[in-house]
């Protein structure tokens, strides 16, 4: 996967293991990933969810002829975090042929939830999208 000049080096993403069934991904919390007031930024928190839920789906399709994108996203961020590093862990709650849904949950190292997280993706065939 690349992520050279990607919004996943931006943030400091690191993947740590991926596939169709688990997917689980790392993000410092430092001045890239916070907000004005100090704290881990919702926007990044959703970044990591996002890109955890869209490895998780591309496991799943035959990348030769489907990509996925994602179609909707929602979250909870339940606890602040001003430093340190945050873990999100997705699993597929839905793998259809148009369709995947993952659940992202998003922990500080002791594992206390930070945010919790639903990402609806897209199955889209290829041909539509030839810059994908």
């Amino acid at each position: 996967m690349k992520t050279k000049d990607t919004l996943l080096e931006a943030l400091g993403i690191e993947i740590i293991s991926a596939s169709e069934q688990r997917v689980e991904a790392t993000m410092p919390v430092d001045e890239r990933t916070r907000q004005p007031f100090g704290l881990l930024h919702g926007g990044a928190s959703v970044a990591l969810a996002e890109t955890v839920a869209s490895l998780g789906a591309i496991k799943s399709v035959d990348l030769e002829k489907e990509i996925c994108v994602g179609l909707e996203i929602n979250a909870n961020h339940i606890k602040g975090k001003k430093d340190g590093i945050v873990t999100a862990i997705g699993v597929p709650l839905h793998k259809g042929k148009k369709t995947a849904v993952w659940e992202v949950k998003i922990q500080d190292e002791e594992e206390n939830l930070i945010c919790i997280s639903r990402c609806t993706l897209a199955i889209l065939p290829k041909a539509k999208h030839k810059n994908a």
